[in-house]
């Protein structure tokens, strides 16, 4: 009897997983997930991109990056202006060339355990192919973002 139920809950699982991943918003998964591991640095203390680019220096002494505490702050990270510099920094290695993680990578979670699980929520909102590590315009070896990779994001509010 058990062995005939076990393949009908793999299939019941594996179905719902692309309906769970849809179901991922900035509010209820996101923001939570940002104000226990990356408030402390990007939060309301932090200042925003261009007065950080300024000043990287500066801030980076203070251990502060740039302000990302709201919707439209974090999806100027992801999408535009700094296309991709959130999927770059939090990258497990997997997508990246030499396969180093990105350097806020360690600040998803306390473990690997717990960091992969929130990496996979992040890229469960930004949709179904949405991830990669892509800029605005090329630089160096990282190329530009296209119109088909952009579309792939979704970012519920």
């Amino acid at each position: 009897m058990l062995k005939k139920l076990i393949p009908a809950l793999v299939i019941a699982v594996a179905a719902a997983a692309p309906a769970l991943a849809q179901n991922v918003t900035y509010t209820k998964d996101i923001a939570p997930l940002f104000k226990e591991n990356c408030s402390e640095c990007h939060g309301d203390g932090a200042p925003l991109f261009k007065e950080f680019k300024k000043q990287e220096e500066k801030f980076t002494k203070e251990k502060l990056g740039p302000r990302m505490d709201s919707y439209p702050l974090l999806v100027t990270h992801v999408a535009y202006p700094e296309t991709g510099a959130i999927q770059r920094r939090l990258d497990d290695g997997k997508a990246s060339p030499g396969g180093k993680p990105g350097n806020m990578y360690r600040y998803l979670g306390g473990d690997d355990q717990e960091r992969q699980k929130n990496l996979a929520l992040f890229k469960a909102w930004l949709g179904e192919g949405g991830w990669n590590l892509n800029r605005w315009v090329a630089r160096g070896d990282v190329p530009a973002v296209t119109k088909e990779q952009l579309d792939k994001l979704k970012l519920a509010y």
